[in-house]
This record gives structure tokens, C-alpha cells and sequence, in this order.
């Protein structure tokens, strides 16, 4: 993690120390899914009625970007979690099948 650029932004809500470090504690699972991430971007906004998350990782040649919308903002950063994991997990699965396909 400590090679990924992690950025995270607050659009109409202000990025507490408290919200910052549940959010690192969240993607930091994510991140230790893919050791060749250069970045990644969280963005939480408060919208009408709903909290919305998203994310967009940065790996070579590609980015990688989930969104969650939920009516809490913690829910919103969990379900965040647990899709870019999937995600995360699925890019890494195709990678390592197209090299075995290769060979």
C-alpha cells in the first residue's frame, strides 16, 4: 500500500480523520489484492437522500473504477469495499489467464 497513491475526496461533506482512516482501513483489503496499483482515487458526496462511494484504482494499462450508493454513508463505504475486492480480484484473475493462455 505504502506504493499506491491513495487519494481521498469529499464533494459537499467535509473528510473527517474519523471517515479517512475507515476508508483506508476498508481499501487497504483492496489494495493488497494488487501489488502493481499506481493509484487510487475515493470519492464520497452526500446527494439528496442518498451517500454515494466511489473509487477508481490505477494499474498499468488500465483503470479500474465502482461505485456504491447506499443511505448511509459507512454502508455506502462498505458495499465500496466489497465491490472494488470483486473487481479488483476479477482483473487479477483475467491477467493471470491470459499469461497461462500465452505460454
Amino acid at each position: 500500500m505504502s506504493s499506491t497513491n491513495l487519494s481521498i475526496n469529499g464533494h459537499h461533506l467535509e473528510v473527517t480523520p474519523a471517515i479517512r482512516e475507515y476508508v483506508m482501513k476498508k481499501i487497504e483489503r483492496v489494495l493488497k489484492h494488487t501489488d502493481n496499483a499506481t493509484a487510487a482515487i475515493i470519492n464520497l458526496s452526500v446527494e439528496p437522500l442518498k451517500h454515494r462511494a466511489d473509487i477508481t484504482v490505477r494499474v498499468p494499462g488500465k483503470e479500474l473504477f465502482c461505485e456504491a450508493t447506499e443511505d448511509d454513508l459507512y454502508a455506502a463505504i462498505d458495499m465500496l469495499a466489497d465491490k472494488a475486492d470483486r473487481m479488483v480480484l476479477k482483473h487479477k484473475t483475467k491477467k493471470s489467464d491470459a499469461a497461462r493462455r500465452a505460454v
